[in-house]
This record gives C-alpha cells, sequence and structure tokens, in this order.
C-alpha cells in the first residue's frame, strides 16, 4: 500500500471522526472499551476501507483533542443538534483552497455499534476529490483488544499497524490551508 493511499485512509479517518469530535461538547457518549471495527464506504473510488482500532476512554478523549484543533482550525462552529435518533452535525471547511459544506448524522449506542453518515459537497476540489460525496462509518464493538494490543493501536488495510500516538507524526502529511 502506498504512502499516499495510507495518507487517504488516514485523512478519512480524521474527517469522519471530526463528527463525533465536535458532538463531544454535547455529552455525546464515549465508546466501549476495547476492539472496534470500522468500516468506511465512500462513493469515491479508494474509500472503501476496514480498520480495527484497540480504544479505551482516555484514548478516545486524547484522539478527539488532536482532531479538536485541526476542525477548529480549518471549519466554521459546527452545528450539531440532538436527535431522536442520535445526533446531527453541519459544518463547513476551509483546506488548501477546497471549501466543504458537510452534513453529518450520528446514530447508534457507542457500546456495541454506531453510524455516521456524512455527506460532503465541495467547492474548488483539489484533484482526485469529487464536487460531491457520501461516506458511511459503521462501527461495531467486536470484544476485547486482542493479545498484544493496546489502546490507540491501529489495524489498517494490509495489516499495516500503527497507535494513535502517530497522529502528529501524520498531520504533517495534510494540505495546508491558505
Amino acid at each position: 500500500m502506498s504512502r499516499r493511499h495510507l495518507s487517504r485512509i488516514w485523512l478519512l479517518s480524521l474527517l469522519l471522526a471530526a463528527p463525533v469530535t465536535a458532538a463531544q461538547a454535547i455529552d455525546l457518549p464515549t465508546r466501549k472499551p476495547g476492539l472496534w471495527e470500522l468500516k468506511m464506504q465512500g462513493s469515491g473510488s479508494g474509500q472503501n476501507v476496514a480498520i480495527q482500532h484497540c480504544t479505551d476512554e482516555t484514548i478516545d478523549k486524547k484522539m478527539n483533542a488532536a482532531v479538536q484543533p485541526l476542525a477548529t482550525e480549518a471549519c466554521s462552529a459546527p452545528t450539531i443538534q440532538k436527535t431522536a435518533t442520535g445526533y446531527t452535525n453541519d459544518s463547513v471547511c476551509k483546506v488548501a483552497g477546497m471549501t466543504t459544506t458537510s452534513h453529518a448524522e450520528i446514530t447508534g449506542d457507542f457500546n456495541s455499534a454506531y453510524t455516521v453518515k456524512v455527506t460532503s459537497q465541495n467547492e474548488n476540489p483539489l484533484p482526485g476529490v469529487p464536487k460531491e460525496s457520501a461516506t458511511t462509518l459503521d462501527a461495531k464493538w467486536l470484544g476485547p483488544c486482542k493479545d498484544g494490543q493496546k489502546p490507540g493501536d491501529i489495524v489498517m488495510p494490509g495489516g499495516i499497524k500503527m497507535n494513535i500516538a502517530d497522529m502528529d507524526k501524520l498531520k504533517a502529511l495534510l494540505p495546508k490551508s491558505k
């Protein structure tokens, strides 16, 4: 798997985490500790991936704290609403000259499963980025983390392993806003 493909997977993971991060301010529950499988399906090519993430409350909070500055710097204040079935989040983000308007619907119990559905419209899209996209993240709790895994460990396609602590290193791969 190429470095470029890995950075796209990581960026997609960050972008899908952003709606959850923003919703934390209105007491969105943290995920149940253990091993989560996250299946991302998108309307664009190369966006259908599955990763596994070993987490606990500390790691969820750390991940949210790491994503929040990126979202705050690049995005307008999100409009978050509690709904009968979960949460919605509307935001406008500007990165590298591209403006993305997104609507996310978050449903589930965060103990066994949750779903994040994001629709986006991109103005001045970067090369390879569609003008419109729809992405769904289906997360399912698999049980305790596997032997040898520690909270923060992520297993990406092809068996590539990393830890959330590597997020700062990967931020350097993200395009800078002008």
